[in-house]
């Protein structure tokens, strides 16, 4: 596989370096060292999601380059609340939500980062934190933070303008406590590089500064950008929400149809982002994008990879069946119930009590809305413009039987090529 012999260069390449503390010392620092290197992921769900991704794949890829990483799931800082980039306080989660959350993230982190010894550990800051008494909270740690560069900080600061302008003590600390994670992952695993998302620049700074006060060692910090989609949106949005890892919440269906949806100006850039491929590899399918952007080369490459590395291939093989099947060019029965009961909300078809509460097809498209009236309807289904599970309907008095549904309770009505609700009986 192509790739600098130093895992900065690598992340320059890829565009994942926003702001690090000492350029061009931290680039020295890490060609001539093999390292530790954390990233903390906060118990906020019992699920992360692709925006998760970024920090969690940088950790992986350091490993690829010899170091040791240690992925933190937020056991304590979870309790408390994050500030950075919210506009207001949290509502505390209870300790039996945070240690739930912390079940499902936990086998996300392990599914991306190698944890076989000597490549990676997974810490609890809570194990560490919850140790410590008020006393020794405020004399040996708290005295090293200055008020006021706290106060100064962007996730501090922007809480105390406007007209609701204010934060707790709760989670003023929060800088404090995270602080302190690194210096503890300094004494007890040598670990001397922060990595996150850009929001995170004060906090990691903080630890940063804690590890040189306290510890007397030497610290780096290393921020990365938070991704946005070529026209400006939010990366790792749909129309339903958050794009998921867990299975249960994002079907590996739309977890493939989020990638392989991607705009162009975006495909090959994620490409870098998020995948292993090598430089080569990427190369090549953003030339075979500008030459034919039509066949989708790199979206399709983007989306097997994700799927594969998130749910496997052979979630990715179902995925790219069922988009097969689903867009007519495969057999829809082959498409598992799970997806399709997913469908039925990403569509937002209608669930009917049984088959009795329809009266035909013309009902269900005004419903659903794949057609403003009736008569707009009976006009897209006399020249066959209107299937059911791939088979046109005949007419305008056609009517779903129980034989015509799939997994005895589903029916796929597409209008056109690519238009469809997935509608449920029962």
């Amino acid at each position: 596989m192509s790739r600098p012999g130093n895992i900065h260069d690598e992340l320059k390449w890829r565009g994942l370096i926003f702001q690090e503390s000492g350029a061009e010392g931290l680039r020295q620092y890490l060609t001539d060292h093999k390292i530790t290197v954390y990233a903390g992921f906060d118990p906020t769900s019992d699920s992360l999601h692709v925006g998760n991704l970024v920090p969690l794949i940088a950790l992986r890829r350091f490993q690829d380059f010899g170091h040791t990483a240690l992925p933190l799931a937020g056991g304590a800082t979870g309790l408390i609340g994050d500030p950075s980039g919210k506009s207001a306080e949290r509502n505390l989660q209870t300790p039996e939500t945070v240690e739930q959350n912390l079940v499902g993230i936990r086998k996300q982190l392990a599914r991306i980062v190698d944890l076989t010894p000597g490549r990676g550990t997974m810490v609890n800051n809570y194990d560490w934190t919850s140790k410590i008494d008020l006393i020794t909270y405020l004399r040996d740690i708290g005295k090293f933070f200055s008020v006021n560069a706290m106060m100064a900080k962007d996730s501090v600061s922007s809480r105390l303008e406007g007209s609701n302008a204010g934060i707790s003590y709760t989670e003023f600390s929060y800088m404090i406590l995270q602080g302190y994670d690194f210096y503890h992952l300094f004494k007890e695993f040598g670990c001397s590089l922060q990595i996150g998302g850009s929001d995170q620049w004060g906090n990691m700074t903080a630890g940063m500064e804690l590890v040189r006060r306290k510890g007397g060692g030497e610290a780096h910090c290393l921020t990365l950008p938070l991704i946005t989609t070529a026209d400006g949106k939010k990366f790792g949005k749909s129309e339903r929400g958050a794009i998921w890892l867990d299975p249960k919440k994002t079907c590996p269906y739309e977890f493939y149809q989020y990638w392989f949806n991607a705009a162009d100006a975006d495909a090959c850039r994620f490409l870098k982002l998020f995948t292993f491929l090598d430089h080569e590899q990427i190369a090549e399918l953003e030339k075979a994008t500008a030459e034919a952007p039509h066949l989708r080369a790199a979206q399709r490459r983007l989306a097997q990879e994700m799927t594969d590395l998130i749910h496997g291939k052979e979630a990715t093989a179902q995925a790219e069946a069922a988009a097969a099947a689903l867009f007519g060019q495969g057999e829809i029965s082959s498409v598992d119930e799970a997806t399709l009961a997913a469908l039925v909300y990403a569509t937002e078809g209608k669930t009917y009590v049984s088959l009795e509460d329809v009266q035909g097809i013309l009902q269900i498209m005004v419903e659903n809305g794949l057609a403003k009236s009736n008569s707009q309807a009976r006009d897209l289904v006399k020249p066959g413009g209107v299937s059911a599970n791939n088979v046109k309907v005949p007419d305008e008095r056609w009517k779903p039987a129980a034989s015509d549904l799939l997994h005895g309770r589903f029916l796929v009505v597409r209008k056109g090529k690519r238009d469809f609700k997935v509608i449920r009986f029962g």
